[in-house]
């Protein structure tokens, strides 16, 4: 890895960063420590979200063990929807409203770490949804003050959702796909048990695996914090910094540990070694753009989970159609790694090597090509969508697909090159097909 030239010779912008890091339990067992976990927090009365297949599971019996366990209150909560809209968002807010929970504990994959989030922010500071959105698409009213206790405990090694501030939401009333983002929204404790990744579907394991990948490289592509200018209040520091020394170290780790046991970890489920080690990746690449970000995928894929709702994935077979998070988010990256490594080719040649590419001898301008291709070689490895045509859309959709994406302007302000509408489109366009 080497050093951002930029953190060095700051000049007259930010000279600043920070780090403010959920605190994490990793390990094989860790689950069985929820009880205890929750009353050192003080929780009496808790609101469990979890999905209801994962309830039915062994690592929901092992949750809900403990908490009883531990001689807590518990109030189950089943009804997290899988890409969770403004709809079970406010199911949610009025399930921990009238129960009077005096903590939080979420069980599952990013969407249900996300409900519980935004149910404690909702119970706790009541308002309608879309005065917490992110501005543009919604006002970004600043959370008042501190939330009830939550502990998240991820069951897929994907989204990072247990050591972020943010919750994504399709917004029904704007038709878009949005978020909410402020560090009060970070959860109290992540409890990271990677046993409960050993059940999981090839294709869920694919979908929440590429996830990973695509927000470290993003992350570790990110604009560097020193190109932002100055706050004039340290308040006014944003979520989202950009490229750190400390985010970089996690998400080239990240990138690594993803290129080397993804393959594995969806072919084989009893490879625990590849399935755990994909799960210790996604924490780390959450620490990594908890604070750093993501860029043009993210951005791009929330148009792509939005406008259609046609598309079955393997893995999810026993859900309504839609886009998973990690598919809609990596069907994009291809196409926007070509267009962003001209930036910095340094940065993307080093992720491509750090997922296995050879980078030896390589010229600044195929950087993006390089870092492509290495992706849509484990995309095809792995059995993912041939583009968003797979997915149901066309060149008719890539002027509204463009138009949702650009209103996504918290993730795109975090890209190393600055774009237009006019480029999501060309992206769009870049990513309809690729073999």
């Amino acid at each position: 890895m080497s050093a951002n030239p930029t953190y060095l010779a700051p000049g007259d912008g930010e000279t600043v960063f920070a780090v403010s890091s959920v605190p994490i339990k990793f390990g094989p067992g860790a689950l069985r420590e929820l009880g205890a976990d929750a009353q050192s927090l003080g929780m009496k009365r808790v609101a469990l979200f979890v999905d209801p297949h994962v309830l039915a599971s062994p690592p929901g019996e092992t949750a809900l063990a403990s908490l009883r366990g531990a001689g807590l209150d518990v109030a189950v909560f089943d009804q997290a929807r899988c890409e969770p809209n403004s709809d079970s968002f406010e199911a949610a807010a009025a399930f921990a409203r009238d129960g009077a929970f005096d903590g939080f504990v979420s069980l599952g994959g990013g969407s249900v770490m996300d409900t519980a989030k935004a149910a404690n922010l909702l119970a706790s500071y009541p308002d309608e949804l879309v005065a917490y959105i992110n501005a543009p698409i919604g006002k970004a009213k600043p959370i008042p003050g501190k939330l009830k206790p939550h502990i998240a405990c991820p069951t897929t090694c994907g989204t990072g959702s247990e050591t972020t501030g943010i919750t994504i939401v399709d917004l029904k009333s704007a038709g878009l796909k949005t978020g909410i983002a402020s560090p009060l929204l970070k959860p109290s404790l992540a409890i990271v048990d990677p046993t409960t990744t050993e059940s999981l579907p090839g294709g869920v394991v694919a979908a929440s695996g590429f996830d990973v990948l695509t927000h470290a490289v993003e992350s570790y592509t990110a604009r560097p914090y020193t190109s932002r200018p100055r706050p004039a209040q340290p308040s006014q520091r944003p979520p989202y910094q950009g490229s750190t020394p400390y985010n970089d170290i996690g998400a080239i780790a990240a990138i690594r540990i993803g290129g080397r046991y993804l393959l594995r970890a969806v072919r084989d489920a009893a490879d625990t070694e590849a399935r755990h080690q994909l799960m210790f990746a996604s924490t780390l690449a959450g620490l990594a753009f908890g604070s750093a970000g993501v860029h043009i995928p993210h951005a791009m894929s929330y148009s792509v989970a939005t406008l259609k709702h046609e598309f079955t994935a393997t893995g999810y077979e026993e859900r309504e159609p839609m886009v998973p998070h990690g598919i809609a988010v990596v069907i994009n990256a291809p196409a926007a790694f070509r267009f962003t490594a001209a930036a910095n080719p340094a940065r993307h040649l080093e992720a491509a090597a750090a997922m296995g590419a050879e980078t030896a001898g390589a010229a600044p301008q195929d950087a993006g090509e390089i870092l492509a291709q290495a992706f849509l070689s484990l995309m095809r490895a792995t059995g993912l969508p041939n583009g968003i045509t797979a997915l149901g859309y066309g060149e008719a959709d890539v002027p509204a697909l463009a138009e949702g994406a650009y209103a996504q302007q918290r993730p795109l302000v975090m890209a190393p090159r600055s774009v237009s509408k006019q480029d999501l489109e060309g992206l769009y366009r870049n990513a309809l097909r690729y073999w």
